[in-house]
């Protein structure tokens, strides 16, 4: 459990009452209208929403990921063991392995490679996750103990808010406050994912395979060792 899991009962209780006030509208040119139109959703619906978003799920994908890249060291172990064999049969066979080799495991465009950006993908996403339920605690924490809550407390404890009657003037602007300061935090928390994204994406490209521009192939009758090769397509 951490800061927000604690603060998200009371969170919950507070932004479904700046819900039902915003509801009715919020006061004409109030910075929390850019924040709506953005989110496409209220305060309450937007926390509860990241209150399900957890990081160990994504660090434990990383060292899933990871652990795959076991088998391919020992895939390209046995590619390296030497060949006891020579001639143009052999030439074609240690061509044909080298571009599986860089296909498995040479630079960033490898199955590898890909591998590893995967996982440090992961592994960046688990820190947002963590930094951003961080961040949207604190905020929490603050408009929980502001005037403005105990302003929206109120107008949503008599009844005429409750039976759909238009909130007070008061009410409104105190729920377009609390509901301002939530959703500028969580509008920072998704433009630091898009950001993650956006880097990352050129990384988690598909490895294509890039096979060798030629082979070798046995003369008729040849195939001796030293015997000259002739090059066909791949």
């Amino acid at each position: 459990m951490d800061a927000l899991d604690r603060l998200a009962e009371p969170g919950v209780d507070l932004l479904h009452r700046v819900d039902t006030l915003l509801a009715a509208g919020a006061p004409e040119g109030h910075r929390v209208w850019p924040l709506l139109r953005r989110m496409q959703v209220l305060p309450g619906e937007a926390l509860r929403s990241f209150l399900d978003l957890r990081a160990a799920p994504l660090a434990t994908a990383g060292h899933a990921v990871r652990r795959h890249v076991h088998g391919y060291d020992h895939a390209c172990a046995a590619l390296t063991d030497p060949v006891l064999w020579s001639g143009s049969a052999a030439l074609a066979y240690g061509q044909s392995r080298a571009t599986l080799l860089r296909h498995l495991d040479e630079g960033p465009e490898s199955l590898v490679g890909r591998l590893e950006a995967t996982a440090g993908y992961a592994d960046a996403l688990a820190d947002w996750v963590e930094g951003s339920r961080l961040a949207v605690a604190r905020a929490l924490a603050e408009v929980i103990g502001s005037a403005e809550a105990v302003a929206v407390v109120a107008a949503t404890s008599v009844s005429g808010a409750s039976t759909g009657a238009g909130p007070s003037p008061p009410g409104r602007a105190a729920a377009a406050e609390v509901g301002a300061r939530v959703l500028a935090v969580l509008c920072v928390a998704y433009d630091g994912a898009e950001n993650l994204l956006r880097q990352w994406s050129p990384s988690l490209a598909e490895s294509s395979w890039r096979p060798a521009a030629a082979r070798f192939r046995p003369e008729p009758g040849g195939g001796a060792p030293g015997g000259r090769p002739t090059r066909v397509g791949w």
